[in-house]
C-alpha cells in the first residue's frame, strides 16, 4: 500500500489514473449536482 499499489489514491496519483478513490472533478461535479437537483426535488415533511 503505497506508491506502487494502484488502488489507494497515492498510487493513483503517481501513476496519473482516475478511479474510485481517485474520481476526476469533472465527476465530482456531476454526482453533487445531481444530489441537490435530487434534493431539491423531494418535498420536506411539514412538522407541527
Amino acid at each position: 500500500m503505497g506508491k506502487g499499489d494502484r488502488s489507494t489514491r497515492r498510487g493513483k496519483v503517481v501513476r496519473g489514473t482516475f478511479g474510485k478513490s481517485r474520481p476526476k472533478a469533472s465527476t465530482l461535479r456531476k454526482a453533487k449536482a445531481a444530489a441537490a437537483k435530487a434534493a431539491a426535488e423531494t418535498p420536506e415533511p411539514a412538522q407541527g
